[in-house]
């Protein structure tokens, strides 16, 4: 497998995917307090940004 542009963005929403659903599952089941609510948009907020590292691939 080489390593070109495209498939370094497929990895790296793979990865900001997963950690992004982690993030979420700490807010949601972890933190009972407001520490989940920033748990949670700090996931989100990794699933912004694997949408736009998945729009990129092939433009860049």
């Amino acid at each position: 497998m080489t390593m070109n542009k495209n498939t370094v963005l497929a990895l790296a929403t793979w990865i900001m995917i997963f950690v992004g659903l982690a993030l979420i599952a700490l807010g949601a089941f972890r933190y009972d307090d407001v520490a989940g609510w920033g748990f949670a948009s700090v996931g989100i907020g990794f699933f912004a940004i694997a949408w736009v590292f998945n729009a990129l691939k092939g433009r860049v």
